[in-house]
């Protein structure tokens, strides 16, 4: 079973396939990475995909697919990525095991790079 490194919930896959159907050019996917950011550190990017850029990492889930920036890899590993929408808002969130805090208004976090040797460890009781 190979490691994903990232999961999608419904809401997502859902709100994926929209961006792509309503897109008035060719979109395949979405291209999440990081930025420096913020008063936490970094910020989640995301953009339509018209074509997969190299030696980016991919993720087929729910029948969308997502591309990471392989400089962001190490920072998303086990990242489950949603949409979620209220009254005021809406927009992707992530639930990211790597974060180690966030800015007050949400705009930036910390992250730090996966530990590789855990995420080992829980496959192998797996």
């Amino acid at each position: 079973m190979a490691f994903k490194i990232m999961s999608l919930t419904d809401a997502a896959a859902e709100r994926i396939t929209e961006i792509i159907e309503d897109s008035d050019k060719p979109v395949i996917g979405l291209r999440v990475g990081i930025k420096n950011s913020g008063c936490a550190g970094v910020a989640y990017t995301m953009d339509y995909v018209s074509e997969p850029v190299k030696g980016d990492d991919h993720v087929s889930d729910k029948g969308v697919d997502v591309y990471v920036d392989p400089k962001a890899t190490m920072f998303l590993l086990g990242t489950v990525m949603d949409f979620e929408q209220s009254k005021m808002s809406a927009g992707f969130t992530f639930t990211n095991p790597n974060q180690t805090g966030a800015c007050g208004c949400g705009e930036s976090v910390t992250l730090k790079a996966a530990d590789l040797k855990a995420i080992a460890d829980a496959r192998a009781i797996a």
